[in-house]
């Protein structure tokens, strides 16, 4: 049995539903923390069981049977989501599961600017180091994370954010299918992978330039000083830990830490992966 974590949020259904087109529901499984979410799997046959990364005992039962375990990464911020990850790898282990699977990220680093790229490194490590076969899956940028890199820009004309630098934005949908292809096709990915993007790379003032193209409505891009930003940021409501976190994201790009393509991703799923155009255009019918 294959079981996935995660299964009702953003990349985990995605995966789910393109593992679905590869392999009989029954031979599915999923772990997910409100199992009434996820209703519309076990219709399709899939196997439902609760589990919860900050509970690990409740794994036991979600992993129970696993050949592989896919382990979306814990949506934690600060050191609790090297906990949760770990918890959840050690279950997984614990399990017998025969490959382990973790979305990781495309700059996962020791030394990363950006919060997030420490607790993927670290869960990294830990997962090298249990002796079984794993599958760290370093996932492009998240194309999605646009959409708040935006914020009001399309209201005002102005797409007001810290000094950044290129990224390659890459869409949900094509990492689930290279998910998929993980975790069905035997050889296909092993241990840390090459970054998994998409082709191309833009900063936001290209952004800036694609959305101006897209709405036909010039959007100027205004680079904001990062302490100016952060306490405009607290004051428009958001707590200070969560400004701080996506600061570092800004800083980490300007670095060039996510200025990096790989062909790995498009040779995987043997099709060109989804345009940033395509991910602003759906941004921008939707604001």
């Amino acid at each position: 049995m294959i079981v996935i974590t995660g299964a009702t949020g953003q990349l985990g259904s995605q995966i789910v539903d393109r593992l679905l087109d590869r392999v009989p529901a029954e031979t599915v499984g999923v772990s997910v923390r409100d199992v009434t979410r996820a209703a519309a799997l076990a219709a399709r046959g899939v196997r439902v069981r609760a589990g919860d990364f900050t509970e690990p005992t409740t794994l036991r039962h979600a992993f129970e049977g696993a050949e592989k375990v896919l382990v979306v990464s814990a949506a934690i911020r600060g050191s609790g989501a090297v906990t949760a990850n770990l918890a959840a790898i050690d279950a997984a282990h614990a399990a017998g599961a025969k490959r382990i699977l973790y979305t990781s990220h495309q700059a996962a680093s020791r030394d990363s600017l950006f919060p997030a790229q420490l607790t993927h490194a670290a869960t990294e490590e830990h997962l090298a180091g249990l002796g079984v076969p794993f599958t760290a899956l370093r996932n492009g940028f998240y194309a999605s994370t646009l959409s708040f890199a935006i914020g009001t820009a399309l209201e005002t004309g102005q797409l007001v954010a810290p000094a950044d630098g290129p990224v390659s934005w890459t869409a949900h949908a094509d990492l689930a299918e290279a998910a998929a292809v993980a975790l069905t096709e035997d050889g296909a990915l092993d241990g840390v992978t090459a970054p998994l993007t998409a082709p191309e790379m833009l900063d936001l003032e290209a952004v800036a330039g694609v959305l101006s193209a897209i709405t036909g409505r010039t959007v100027r891009r205004v680079v904001a000083d990062d302490d100016q930003w952060r306490a405009d940021a607290i004051a428009r409501g958001l707590p200070a830990a969560a400004a701080d976190f996506t600061l570092g994201m800004y800083r980490a790009a300007r670095r060039g830490e996510f200025a990096v393509t790989d062909p790995t991703l498009q040779t995987l799923i043997g099709h060109r992966p989804t345009s940033v155009r395509s991910v602003l255009d759906v941004i921008a019918a939707r604001g």
